[in-house]
């Protein structure tokens, strides 16, 4: 139940953005039955995708195996979104995020991918990369952060990089969301009337609405470049957000060959108890205040 509870905290933030396109005239109101109906398959679904998920956690665990994947996509797109449901039920230990910022002076002069290498994973272990060195061929190229020479030798070097990963014993599984124009302007929206997601809305994002078709030139080039048969690319079309969630664990859940790990089963110990035992007083002052009483 407080699973349940957790994911309908954050539906309210599709909620709010239902509210405001309908407020504002950006979205068609819709069928609120439909609405609702979809809604609670919604819920039962995650919640079965992410038990599936801890089970091939388990797997990845037990059997050692290494997967890598990739998030790129437009800005607004999603990704964040269905990165929190699948990391939501795992360990942290095993399942991590990597997002890196800006690169550093120092590691502008470093061989491109370098400060990729340490993030990649070892055996037992899961990485989502929230980007990835596919921002050379987009937001750098789109922005001039780097030179077209440094682009073409990107393009040179990353077939080469992800066959050793594959070749090393890496599952490198590569996702790109896809959404409209129409659909990414009322997301900024949604994001400009939130005061809870106005940090989201860099000077980057900005520059996404007006190079929109720069980015959609290097997307292209990308694909063709780059959609290799070991680490080949998957469109997850992402202007429903709930379908998009679903449907990108469902597949990636069909990429790993797991099955479920056998444990023992887990017995609660007994409290030991001790005569000699006083639990010390916490201090009055070291105490948060009650600012929430129960009932």
């Amino acid at each position: 139940m407080d699973d349940l509870v957790e994911e309908i905290e954050h539906d309210l933030e599709d909620i709010f953005e239902e509210h405001i396109g309908a407020k504002t005239g950006l979205r068609p109101k819709g069928n609120e039955q439909e609405r609702r109906d979809f809604r609670r398959f919604y819920f039962q679904e995650l919640r079965r995708l992410q038990i599936e998920l801890v089970q091939m956690q388990d797997w990845v665990v037990e059997t050692g195996a290494k997967i890598a994947v990739i998030f790129e996509g437009r800005d607004a797109a999603g990704k964040g979104g269905v990165i929190k449901r699948i990391t939501q039920r795992l360990n942290p230990r095993v399942c991590r995020v990597t997002a890196l910022p800006a690169p550093s002076d120092r590691e502008k002069t470093q061989w491109y991918f370098q400060r990729y290498v340490p993030h990649l994973p070892a055996g037992g272990e899961i990485v989502l990369f929230d980007r990835s060195w596919y921002n050379r061929s987009g937001v750098e190229r789109v922005m001039k952060f780097c030179t077209e020479e440094q682009v073409e030798q990107f393009f040179h070097d990353v077939p080469m990089f992800e066959q050793m990963l594959v070749n090393s014993g890496v599952r490198l599984i590569k996702y790109w969301f896809s959404i409209s124009d129409d659909e990414q302007e009322f997301r900024f929206q949604c994001r400009i009337h939130d005061p809870l997601k106005q940090w989201k809305l860099s000077p980057m994002d900005l520059q996404s609405r007006i190079r929109w078709e720069d980015y959609t030139k290097a997307k292209e080039d990308t694909f063709e470049r780059t959609n290799f048969p070991y680490a080949p690319w998957n469109v997850v079309e992402g202007n429903d957000k709930k379908r998009a969630r679903l449907n990108c664990i469902h597949h990636l859940l069909d990429q790993i060959p797991y099955k479920p790990v056998e444990h023992d089963e887990i017995k609660l110990p007994k409290r030991v108890h001790h005569e000699d035992y006083h639990r010390t007083p916490v201090p009055e002052s070291m105490k948060v205040p009650h600012y929430y009483q129960a009932g």
